[in-house]
């Protein structure tokens, strides 16, 4: 049969040679996401380089040991004081104490919400569960400020517990946090293959054990970035701890008393009252970087612990 008995025979369908259109529209999205993706680089390094800029200059004025491992923290007193360690310890206790709420609420939404919920209750609870993330963080600081502090902290530990304590501020910025935990871990879980399930189940396991000892690890590396996400959005929040926490530097560890954050001075300091160019103006980038720094650290171990268990679980 010669080639076009071939191409005229039932049943088989015709071929065309003809080369396929350029696709325009495609090239433009690939053009628009190169763009998105170079901006937010180019963001990013503008930021990073206008806080080493400023922070150069401070070093230069303030001895590195005496900025990193001072405990006193007064850069507009007269003599001034510049040792950040009251900072930092302000917002990593603010910081951990939110972990501490938020992990366990909102693990325990994302495993109800993954594995127990019925599809339809799990479509209702999760929208308002992410709505909590939209509400204006300086509400949830007067909550804390007007509400949680008077009418509960003072009421169980009484006058230990001032009106601008640390306490108040790390367990509502672990309130503001548990969404971004419940939403990712639960889509984390979600993803695990029903296969697993089904195998676990068939070798007898029970739904406890089939989600704390298959679909959890299975999970375990988009759990830890939820948790990663969540410390970063805490060490970051400013609004609740300047009005929950207070702006009293303090190096110690008495959650009932005012701690003052880095972000609550950067954003109380950078407010207008100190002139512009003085050493008190740069402490504001140089205590920006450190916290820039602090962030990316967290962002680094995270990332090798993700791709380490990612891998076990591919």
């Amino acid at each position: 049969m010669d080639a076009s008995a071939r191409a005229e025979a039932p049943g088989r369908p015709e071929i065309s040679l003809r080369a396929a259109r350029p696709r325009y529209g495609e090239k433009i999205i690939k053009g628009l996401l190169v763009l998105a993706a170079f901006v937010s680089v180019l963001t990013t390094t503008g930021i990073v380089l206008s806080l080493i800029e400023e922070t150069i200059v401070f070093l230069g004025d303030v001895p590195v040991g005496d900025f990193l491992f001072g405990t006193e923290w007064a850069p507009l007193f007269n003599p001034p004081s510049f040792g950040v360690l009251p900072l930092v310890t302000g917002t990593l206790v603010v910081g951990a104490i939110a972990m501490l709420v938020a992990t366990p609420l909102g693990l325990g939404a994302a495993i109800y919400l993954s594995e127990y919920a019925r599809p339809g209750v799990r479509k209702t609870i999760k929208p308002i569960l992410e709505l909590l993330a939209g509400v204006p963080t300086i509400v949830f600081g007067y909550f804390a400020l007007t509400f949680f502090t008077p009418e509960i902290l003072q009421a169980l530990f009484g006058n230990s517990i001032q009106i601008f304590n640390a306490l108040s501020a790390g367990i509502i910025v672990g309130f503001l946090v548990i969404p971004t935990v419940a939403s990712i871990s639960e889509d984390a879980m979600s993803a695990v293959p029903q296969s697993l399930r089904e195998g676990a189940f068939g070798l007898g396991g029970s739904k406890l054990q089939v989600t704390t000892r298959v679909v959890f690890p299975a999970a375990l590396s988009g759990i830890v970035a939820s948790l990663v996400l969540a410390m970063s959005r805490a060490v970051g929040e400013t609004m609740v701890v300047m009005i929950a926490g207070g702006l009293q530097p303090q190096w110690g560890l008495n959650l009932g008393q005012s701690m003052e954050t880095m972000t609550a001075f950067i954003a109380n300091t950078g407010k207008g009252d100190i002139a512009t160019g003085s050493i008190a103006y740069k402490t504001v980038f140089a205590v920006g970087m450190l916290l820039f720094l602090i962030t990316l650290v967290m962002n680094l171990f995270s990332i090798r612990f993700v791709r380490k268990y990612r891998q076990v679980y591919e």
